[in-house]
C-alpha cells in the first residue's frame, strides 16, 4: 500500500478519532490492506495509534481491561497489529515492544488458536532479534519453557514451526551452552527431540536449517550434560528421526559443507547412544520403498572414507605450500585438522560397532555388509598410511593430525592386525616417534598404537619388527602407560631368546620402578600377577647387588618389589582365589622364574619366606 494512497488516509482518520470504536475500525483496515514489507507505511500508522492504544488493546484481549466480552477477537487483533508493527526493526527494538514480551508469552501459555501462535511466535523473534534486551526479557521470562512446551505439537513444516525454530537459534547464539545448560537442560533436551523430527520428516531448507542447529546444540565440545538428559528423554523416537535425517543428507546431492555437518551430527548421536544406534529402521521419503537398517551405516563409512581421502591430500599440500612460505593461512590449517579428526573418531566408531558385531551371536549386518566395510577400511587405513609416508620423508613428526592418524591406524589394527602389515612394519618406528602439539616426547601414539603391538608382538616376526625400530625401547614412567603396555612387554621378554632383543639397563630400571609405584598399594589380583611376571623375567638380566649401585634405584624400590613378588608367591597352593586361579599362567612364570634368580636377591628370597610362614 503506498504511502499516499486513499486506503492509507482512511486507516490514518479513523487511527486518529477519538473513540476506541474508530481506531479498532482503522486497524482493521491495517490488517486487511498494509502488506508486511511496507516498512514506511507501518511505520506511520504505528506512530497514529499510539503505544498507550496498543497496550490496552493486549490487556482487553487478555481479559484484563473493563471490557467482558469478545476477548478472542481482541487478543487476535491485538497479536496482529503487535507482529504487523516489529516488521520495523526501529519498532521492534523500542522499549515498549521488549515490555510487551511477557505479556505475549502469557497470551502463548493459555489455549490459542493457530494464528495467535503464529503471530505471537513472529513478535517475540522480531523483538529478540531486533533488541539484545529483547532477547534477553524473552529467555528470563520463560522463553525457552514456552518453547518446549509447544514445538512438540506444532505442525510439521509450519509456519509457527519455521519461526519457533528461527527463535532457537537466536537463544543458541546468546545464551549457549553456559546458561541454558544451566537453567533448562531439560526444555533443550525436549526442543532437540521436536527439531529431529522435522529434520527427519521435511525435504526442503528447514531440513537443513534443523541439521545447522542440531549440530550447534550437540556439539561434543558442549553437550556433556545434555548427552545425559536426552538419554532419558521419554521421546523414543528422537533416535530414529536423527538417523533418517541423516542418512537423507548423506545419499543425497547436497553441498559438501552440509555433508560433513551430518557426520559431525552422527558422532554426536553414537556418543549419546552408542554405536548399534548405527543401524536401525530408515523411513523413506515417499514412505513406501524399504531402506535396509544398516544404510546409514554404509554411508557414514563411504562418507567418511571420502572426507579423509580429501581432506588428507589438503592438508599434505597446505603443509608443502607453508614450507615454501607461501603462506596458508594457520587457521585453515587448523579447521582442516580437526574436520579430519572428527572424520577419524567416526571411523573408530564404526571399527568398534563392526568389531562387536562380529563378536554376536545376533547378525547386526549381513555378511555382504561386513564384507563392504572392511574392504573401505583396509582402502582408508592404507590412505592413512601414505599420508603418514609423506609425512615421514618431509621430517614431520609433530601435530594432531599426524597423532590423530596414528590413533585410527591403531584402532583398526588391533581388530585386524594383518591389514597392511608391510606398511604398518616399515613405518612402525615412525608412528612411535610422532607427538602431539603439546608433547614434549612421544607418549600418546605409543598408547594408540599399543593394542596393535600386543597383537603384533604375539608372533615372532612381530616382535622382530618392532625391536628392528627400536620400539621396545621406550619410556614407561607413567602408570597409563605401563597398563597398556604389560602385554606387549610381556610378549616381548618371553620371546627374548628367539628374537635376541638387548635391553638397555636405564630401561630395565626405570621399567621396573614403574611397576613397583605402579602396584604400590594395589589389591587387583590381575595387575599383582601381571607386574610380578614381568618383574620375574627382568630379574634374569640382573642381581639386587647390580640394581642398588644404580643411581636411580635404591631400597625402597626394592622393598616394593619384594613385596610385590611376595604377594604374588603367596597366592600359590590350594587356597587361590578364583581371581588368581584365572591368572596361573602368570604365576607359573613367577614361581619359574623365582628358581633361576632367587640366590641374587637375597632380601627378595627372605620377603618370600616371611610371607609363606
Amino acid at each position: 500500500m503506498d504511502q499516499s494512497s486513499p486506503a492509507l488516509d482512511d486507516c490514518l482518520k479513523l487511527l486518529k478519532g477519538e473513540r476506541d470504536e474508530q481506531r479498532l475500525a482503522g486497524l482493521l483496515l491495517v490488517t486487511k490492506f498494509c502488506k508486511g514489507d511496507n516498512l514506511s507505511s507501518l511505520l506511520t500508522i504505528y506512530h497514529a495509534v499510539g503505544v498507550q492504544f496498543l497496550d490496552r488493546l493486549l490487556r482487553t484481549g487478555m481479559g484484563k481491561g473493563s471490557i467482558s466480552e469478545n476477548h478472542e477477537a481482541y487478543l487476535q487483533l491485538s497479536v496482529t497489529v503487535l507482529a504487523a508493527f516489529c516488521r520495523v526493526p526501529e519498532i521492534a527494538a523500542s522499549s515498549e515492544m521488549v515490555l510487551k514480551i511477557p505479556l505475549v508469552l502469557e497470551v502463548l501459555s493459555k489455549e490459542s488458536g493457530p494464528a495467535v501462535i503464529e503471530e505471537g511466535y513472529e513478535f517475540l523473534y522480531l523483538v529478540s532479534m531486533a533488541a539484545d534486551d529483547g532477547m534477553m526479557t524473552f529467555y528470563s521470562s520463560g522463553g525457552m519453557k514456552m518453547l518446549a512446551s509447544h514445538m512438540p505439537i506444532l505442525p510439521d513444516g509450519s509456519r509457527q514451526m519455521k519461526i519457533t525454530m528461527k527463535l532457537v537459534q537466536l537463544l543458541l547464539q546468546k545464551f549457549y551452552p553456559d546458561r541454558i545448560s544451566n537453567d533448562y537442560l531439560p526444555e533443550l533436551s525436549i526442543i532437540v527431540a521436536a527439531i529431529a523430527r522435522q529434520f527427519s520428516v521435511l525435504h526442503d531448507a528447514v531440513k537443513f536449517d534443523a541439521l545447522y542447529i542440531l549440530t550447534a546444540i550437540l556439539s561434543p565440545n558442549l553437550s556433556a550434560p545434555l548427552y545425559d538428559s536426552l538419554r532419558v528423554l521419554p521421546e523414543k523416537n528422537w533416535p530414529n528421526y536423527m538417523r533418517d535425517g541423516i542418512a537423507a543428507i548423506l545419499q543425497n546431492r547436497v553441498a559438501p559443507t552440509e555433508k560433513f555437518h551430518a557426520l559431525i551430527l552422527a558422532k554426536s548421536m553414537v556418543t549419546i547412544l552408542g554405536a548399534k544406534w548405527l543401524v536401525g529402521q530408515i523411513n523413506s521419503a515417499d514412505g513406501k520403498e524399504p531402506i535396509p537398517t544398516d544404510r546409514c551405516l554404509v554411508l557414514m563409512l563411504e562418507q567418511s572414507r571420502v572426507e579423509v581421502a580429501v581432506l588428507l591430500n589438503e592438508l599434505a599440500y597446505l603443509k608443502d605450500e607453508a614450507s615454501k612460505k607461501s603462506s596458508p593461512t594457520a587457521e585453515t590449517i587448523l579447521l582442516k585438522k580437526r574436520n579430519v579428526a572428527i572424520a577419524f573418531s567416526l571411523l573408530e566408531e564404526i571399527v568398534t560397532f563392526i568389531s562387536d558385531a562380529s563378536e554376536n551371536e545376533g547378525d547386526l549386518i549381513n555378511e555382504n555388509t561386513y564384507s563392504l566395510v572392511i574392504n573401505g577400511l583396509n582402502e582408508t587405513i592404507g590412505v592413512v598410511l601414505e599420508y603418514l609416508q609423506d609425512a615421514k620423508e618431509h621430517e614431520q613428526r609433530k601435530g594432531d593430525d599426524l597423532l590423530a592418524s596414528v590413533r585410527v591406524i591403531g584402532s583398526y589394527l588391533a581388530e585386524a592386525p594383518l591389514a597392511c602389515s608391510e606398511k604398518v612394519k616399515e613405518l612402525l618406528g615412525y608412528m612411535l616417534s610422532i607427538e602431539s602439539e603439546d608433547e614434549p616426547r612421544p607418549f600418546f601414539a605409543i598408547c594408540f598404537l599399543l593394542p596393535m603391538l600386543c597383537q603384533l608382538t604375539m608372533e615372532i616376526e612381530g616382535c622382530k619388527a618392532l625391536i628392528s625400530c627400536g620400539g621396545h625401547i621406550f619410556k614407561v614412567d607413567d602408570k597409563g602407560c605401563i597398563f597398556l603396555a604389560c602385554d606387549t612387554i610381556l610378549n616381548l621378554l618371553l620371546k627374548k631368546d628367539q628374537v635376541q632383543a638387548t635391553l638397555d639397563y636405564s630401561t630395565l630400571v626405570n621399567l621396573l620402578k614403574a611397576l613397583a609405584q605402579w602396584t604400590d598399594g594395589v589389591d587387583d589380583p590381575s595387575i599383582i600377577m601381571m607386574a610380578s611376571s614381568i618383574c620375574t623375567l627382568l630379574f634374569d638380566f640382573t642381581s639386587e647387588k647390580a640394581l642398588l649401585k644404580h643411581p636411580n634405584f635404591d631400597d625402597s624400590c626394592l622393598n616394593s618389589l619384594s613385596r610385590l613378588i611376595a604377594r604374588s608367591m603367596a597366592s600359590w597352593g590350594k587356597d587361590m582365589s578364583d581371581a588368581a586361579e584365572e591368572e596361573r599362567d602368570l604365576l607359573e612364570i613367577v614361581t619359574a622364574g623365582y628358581s633361576r634368580w632367587v640366590t641374587r636377591f637375597p632380601r627378595m628370597r627372605d620377603a618370600v619366606e616371611r610371607s609363606l610362614n
